[in-house]
């Protein structure tokens, strides 16, 4: 599927973009929990994810009622807005109708955190998409991977797979975030509400 296919094109869609590195041997890294997120989510409401568009995979219907774009960046992590943003430009989605999901270093493992707005934390993925896009003003749910730890790499850390501790406080963790973004879904313009509600159990 080309950027020229205009038969799905709509004003109405969401995009909701889950980063990540794409590849087996990336599939359960730490870095790949935006991936985790948007295939659960896929699966849960009958989606797939049987389109190539511009650099992404993507799985296209609806949710809830609610029409949405899941997108997958096909690019590796620090390329990610070469994937994403000419997505977003074909289909004309508002900035407020797109959700970035990635993983975050600097929260607890298994802690989520929905903002509106703000800068890439030191996110290559994020940085990528940010410059692309062009600025800020988008939400984004992070998904806390924690620290590295002793004098680990940050680098070798995200890519490395999670133990099996990790990985049984993560399933829960995704299911969280799936239940986050059906409500995002249901009223997008209202963020704050649904920030409430997600963030209500933690602290920055």
């Amino acid at each position: 599927m080309t950027l020229g296919d205009d038969s799905l094109l709509t004003p109405q869609r969401c995009v909701i973009a889950g980063l990540g590195n794409p590849g087996k041997e990336y599939a359960r890294t730490r870095h790949n929990a935006g991936f985790n997120v948007v295939d659960r989510l896929a699966e849960k409401h009958g989606l797939k994810f049987n389109k190539m568009m511009n650099k992404a995979l993507v799985a296209i219907g609806a949710i809830d009622g609610a029409k949405v774009i899941l997108v997958k960046p096909q690019t590796f992590m620090n390329e990610s807005g070469s994937a994403v943003a000419p997505i977003l430009k074909y289909y004309k989605v508002d900035p407020i109708a797109l959700m970035v999901v990635y993983d975050d270093l600097d929260l607890p493992v298994a802690q989520l955190r929905l903002r509106k707005s703000g800068g890439s934390g030191g996110h290559n993925g994020m940085k990528s998409l940010i410059a692309r896009v062009g600025h800020e003003e988008f939400p984004r749910l992070r998904v806390g991977i924690g620290r590295p730890p002793g004098r680990m790499d940050p680098v070798d850390y995200v890519l490395e797979p999670f133990t099996k501790g990790d990985l049984e406080l993560m399933d829960g963790t995704y299911t969280r975030a799936i239940e986050a973004i059906e409500r995002w879904l249901k009223d997008v313009g209202r963020i704050e509400y649904v920030m409430n509600s997600v963030n209500a159990t933690t602290s920055d």
